[in-house]
């Protein structure tokens, strides 16, 4: 495998009320928060929901390279509903947004580590639930970039 290219990553944390989005720098080596975008929730079935429309507005801001889905392995390593849940949001995404590349990879524990790092800073209640899934985010990008390093 060759070394990471350059160029900015999304990280996204697909939720079923919101979706957590992160960037990494141009060099791949530290993903930040970015956004929380709402989840459309009964979107019409011949319309690209809301949120595709703006994490797709996202990519194009940000010129990103790659986007980087959380798949909500089970502990077991198991997929189950939100799994497929993530797959399908993540096979829509790249419709619109092709030619850029959609990865999926495991985010088992994203939410929780982030969601324990949120209160280690003092972070908590509503505070720490608009914030969240912008964290759990930046725990699925970073981990997805640490590997690639790791790889190379």
């Amino acid at each position: 495998m060759t070394a990471l290219s350059r160029g900015v990553r999304l990280g996204v944390d697909v939720g079923q009320v919101r979706i957590g989005v992160a960037r990494s720098d141009p060099h791949g080596v530290l993903a930040t928060p970015l956004r929380t975008l709402a989840r459309e929730q009964n979107p019409r079935s011949d319309a690209v929901p809301s949120d595709i429309v703006e994490l797709a507005a996202l990519v194009v801001e940000h010129e990103a390279v790659e986007v980087v889905v959380g798949l909500p392995v089970n502990l077991a390593g198991r997929h189950g509903p939100a799994a497929e849940h993530a797959k399908a949001y993540a096979r829509q995404l790249a419709d619109v947004i092709a030619p850029v590349p959609v990865t999926l990879t495991d985010e088992r524990m994203s939410t929780v580590v982030a969601s324990r790092r949120l209160a280690e800073r003092g972070v908590r209640g509503k505070r720490q639930r608009a914030v969240v899934d912008q964290a759990a985010a930046v725990e699925i990008l970073q981990s997805w970039l640490e590997a690639q390093r790791r790889r190379t």
